[in-house]
């Protein structure tokens, strides 16, 4: 098929177009980048199957008519639909790994990746044998995690059966099958009685406010990945209640709550959260003990209605 009627005709003739209609459209960046430079060389070398870090002579090559007619295809989208760029190329990259997305699951773009770099220095009192990603989406913060302690076995739980076939698609991915498993259920449901070294989740924590104030490009995304209840807390009131069952007695749990951290400082005023810093940008990350968990079960409980 012929390409379309167009005077671009080189990868830096597309960025550049793509640059200037993004900013016209008023395009929102929070998938992966957060500029429209980054964003357009992102969809244009991706949508080519070109590495990022493609040297500069080459953006002056010219196109073929396929490949103008898929980055025309692809840009009428991200413009049009506000679709984001992760999932019209299906992948996602996380801890600097590639991972297989689509709308069963959310983008991978949590700051608990740089927990994972860090190897959760300094909190981690030992390596961990069995670690567990709660509402593991597409299952990239487990698999990175299984990259980080080559010794561990990871458990990747979710509610959603189709967020558990995009992870169990990463985890072939991987080839971490020997290891890294997925579990179904609502919360710690499908862990009875499983204990673990530590626990990481990015749960639903949206309160009903920012939800309904989010771009468009959010609406793309699976609802039950993202809101909450009205304080966005209704998952984390019982992870707190149900985790010290679930964590071994030098275990640790870190959560990421996001915006909802004002609802967690108000609604649990007594219990001393470390807030987690990160020098690469994002905020709302708790860490609690084992033994902080347990000191606290009967209050979690207590605040679970």
């Amino acid at each position: 098929m012929p390409a379309r009627q167009t005077r671009l005709r080189t990868l830096r003739d597309y960025i550049r177009w793509a640059v200037s209609r993004f900013h016209e459209e008023g395009l929102f960046f929070g998938h992966g980048t957060d500029n429209a430079w980054d964003e357009a060389r992102q969809l244009v070398l991706g949508a080519l199957h070109l590495p990022w870090e493609i040297a500069d002579g080459y953006l002056d090559c010219r196109l073929e008519d396929d490949e103008h007619e898929r980055l025309q295809t692809l840009l009428e989208r991200r413009i049009g639909e506000r679709v984001p760029t992760a999932y019209l190329l299906g992948e996602a990259w996380f801890c600097g790994l590639p991972f297989l997305v689509d709308e069963r699951v959310l983008i991978p773009r949590s700051p608990i990746a740089e927990l994972i770099d860090r190897h959760f220095h300094p909190w981690l009192p030992a390596e961990p044998a069995r670690i567990l990603d709660l509402c593991t989406g597409s299952g990239c913060i487990g698999i990175a995690c299984a990259y980080e302690f080559p010794e561990a076995e990871v458990v990747l739980g979710d509610l959603s059966f189709e967020a558990l076939e995009v992870a169990n698609q990463n985890i072939e991915r991987h080839g971490l099958e020997e290891r890294v498993y997925t579990v179904q259920g609502d919360g710690f449901a499908g862990l009875p009685g499983q204990r673990f070294d530590l626990i990481v989740s990015n749960p639903p924590y949206v309160d009903a406010e920012d939800f309904a104030d989010m771009p468009a490009e959010y609406q793309h995304e699976p609802a039950l990945g993202l809101a909450c209840g009205d304080d966005g807390l209704d998952l984390v009131r019982r992870m707190l209640a149900e985790a010290a069952d679930h964590l071994t007695d030098q275990g640790l749990l870190i959560v990421e709550v996001g915006n909802s951290q004002v609802h967690v400082e108000a609604l649990y005023p007594e219990v001393d959260f470390t807030w987690l810093e990160f020098a690469r940008g994002g905020h709302g990350v708790f860490l609690l003990a084992a033994q902080q968990c347990r000191a606290h079960q009967a209050l979690f409980q207590s605040r679970l209605g």
